[in-house]
């Protein structure tokens, strides 16, 4: 009997503690008082986001959609079937983030951000004092101090700012058939485009009889005046239809190989900069859609009109390479001889003459003012001398960019003769403009090329270029073949398949995809090297939620997985941080963080 008084007395205390434990209606209201997220649930609602790209670059947009929503946002595609209709949407602000490639083609990392980042680049749409104030800075410092300053610039534009999202370093490559082309003459420089005069055929008795016959995706081309393009319808173009007073060497130095000047040196206290004349380039002209030597040779005056107007922003509208050139102050022909003999060589004591004559048959023996008298075999030279705002020895590598093609003064005066302030781009047709140049009733060529090759006329198909007869002739730099026409092709599948079938010769860009393609082909020869082109996403800085919220672009940021990308690619592409990565090593990482996507889509969320 006691023993089950004592199992009762049990069972009754376990009930009374049992009701103790209920939950009572200020009790919730407490604890929901001290821990706010239990009355209000994670918000788990997908963030919208834009995306622009075009179709060439579809696999890259997979991609970026496919890491995007897993990690909270709701990607609508603006996809474009070419460059045109991308740029065109970029401009009306027709998207979020744009999938956005650079390469830095003078082989400087000022270039690589300059154009794009500062405010009132050519190319920028963004405006940061701070990041003006490191680009300034770094542009000024040796290389070895630079790479502190571009890691503080890397730090504002992605860290802190997330400006861009980094994806990745891409291969420079290209293939031909090397049963066709001597693989000898097809150079891959990492910075510099292909040198058309220098690729040649096995069988040089085609020279005359064959074209070269090369590709590119674009057949609108945005200007063939030099500092009116600036992209990958026209750089390559450009490149070889205006020669420069400097080049760059497959590595990315700087030399007078090839380019308009026998030398250049550059004056005690780095602003002054001299390069004496080659005599032997005339400018080629089209006449019957056939190209003829103008009878205009390539001069001081042309180089002066040519420096001035690319680093003037008014002197054409839609100037989009005016900034450059904005360390050039102002640009001259030398005619005292005694300048020469009297200013040393940086950081020598070395005369400018002495330098300027290193490697010529014949010294300088008269500087002349007239380029119709300049004759190097009597020793009489034109020297130019271009000074800058500030020491800046990185203006050579601009020098060596297309912009900086020499075009002909009286040529370019004759044909813009409009009115800039009151230009109508429906009845002004500028020089260079691509209208002159494509076949029907706009034709009407008046083109004049101080480089190898010169544009006859393009349609819909391809573009036909003539080699100019008045280029260095006589010279190892005398182009080989007559004629090359580039083919335009869209996709890079069609002109894979061109170039396996020898439809064309050359494929400038093969994607890292395709290469195991090419190499078991007999026929082709890949090459490859690292270039420095970067791709990356740009937010919009205008009239969307991302210009606005730090923290909606920084969950962008750290959606990328950079990893992800390169195993797409068998890790032939390579980790960026910014478009200086490949130039500049900053030791910088972007490393994908899922946890920061959703604490900054949080605070984002929150702050609406």
């Amino acid at each position: 009997m006691k023993k089950n008084n004592l199992l009762l007395l049990m069972l009754t205390l376990v009930i009374v503690l049992a009701g103790c434990s209920v939950t009572t209606k200020e009790d919730a209201q407490q604890q929901n008082q001290q821990d706010p997220a239990a009355e209000t649930p994670a918000d788990n609602t997908a963030v919208d986001i834009e995306l622009l790209g075009m179709s060439a670059n579809e696999s890259d947009l997979n991609i970026i959609r496919d890491q995007l929503s897993k990690n909270g946002f709701n990607v609508k595609l603006n996809l474009q079937p070419d460059y045109g209709s991308y740029k065109a949407q970029q401009d009306a602000g027709n998207f979020d983030i744009a999938l956005s490639s650079w390469t830095t083609v003078t082989g400087n990392p000022d270039y690589a951000v300059r154009s794009l980042f500062k405010t009132g680049g050519d190319y920028s749409i963004m405006s940061d004092e701070e990041v003006d104030r490191l680009i300034d800075e770094a542009a000024t410092q040796t290389p070895e101090e630079a790479v502190e300053t571009y890691r503080q610039l890397e730090q504002r534009l992605v860290t802190d700012k997330a400006y861009i999202a980094p994806l990745y370093i891409s291969l420079k490559s290209q293939a031909f058939n090397k049963e066709v082309l001597d693989p000898s003459s097809v150079r891959l420089s990492k910075s510099r485009s292909l040198p058309w005069e220098e690729v040649d055929f096995n069988d040089t008795s085609k020279r005359a009889t064959e074209p070269l016959i090369l590709s590119q995706a674009n057949s609108e081309l945005t200007s063939l005046d030099p500092i009116k393009g600036n992209d990958g319808s026209i750089n390559i173009i450009n490149t070889n239809m205006n020669v420069r007073l400097i080049n760059l060497t497959d590595d990315d130095k700087i030399t007078s190989e090839g380019s308009l000047s026998y030398n250049h040196a550059i004056g005690e206290g780095n602003y002054d900069y001299y390069f004496i004349l080659r005599d032997d380039i005339n400018f080629a002209r089209i006449n019957n859609k056939q190209a003829e030597d103008s009878g205009e040779r390539v001069g001081a005056d042309d180089v002066i009109f040519s420096m001035n107007r690319a680093k003037d922003k008014d002197s054409v509208p839609d100037h989009r390479t005016y900034t450059l050139h904005e360390h050039i102050n102002t640009v001259e022909a030398v005619t005292d001889l005694s300048e020469l003999e009297n200013t040393k060589v940086s950081g020598s004591s070395e005369s400018i003459k002495d330098a300027l004559e290193k490697g010529l048959s014949t010294k300088i023996s008269a500087l002349v003012s007239d380029k119709n008298q300049a004759n190097s075999s009597e020793g009489k030279y034109q020297v130019i001398k271009l000074t800058t705002t500030e020491p800046f020895p990185q203006v050579l590598n601009y020098l060596a960019h297309q912009s900086a093609g020499i075009v002909s003064k009286q040529q370019v005066e004759k044909i813009n003769t409009y009115d800039i302030n009151n230009f109508d781009i429906n009845k002004d047709i500028p020089y260079g403009d691509q209208r002159s140049v494509t076949e029907g009733d706009g034709y009407n060529n008046t083109l004049y090329a101080s480089g190898p090759y010169i544009l006859s006329y393009k349609n819909d198909y391809e573009a036909v270029f003539y080699k100019n007869p008045g280029y260095m002739s006589g010279t190892e730099h005398e182009p080989r073949i007559e004629q090359i026409n580039v083919r335009f092709i869209k996709d890079a599948e069609s002109t894979l398949s061109a170039l396996r079938s020898g439809e064309i010769h050359l494929y400038y860009g093969v994607p890292e995809t395709r290469y195991d393609v090419v190499q078991s082909d007999s026929k082709l020869e890949l090459t490859t090297i690292e270039s420095n082109a970067v791709s990356y996403l740009l937010f919009n800085t205008k009239n969307r939620d991302v210009a606005n919220s730090d923290d909606l672009r920084k969950a962008v940021l750290y959606s990328i997985n950079q990893d992800e990308i390169l195993a797409y690619y068998s890790n032939n592409k390579i980790k960026a941080y910014s478009t200086v990565s490949p130039i500049v090593k900053t030791g910088n990482e972007l490393v994908a963080d899922p946890a920061k996507v959703q604490e900054f889509l949080n605070a984002y969320k929150a702050s609406k």
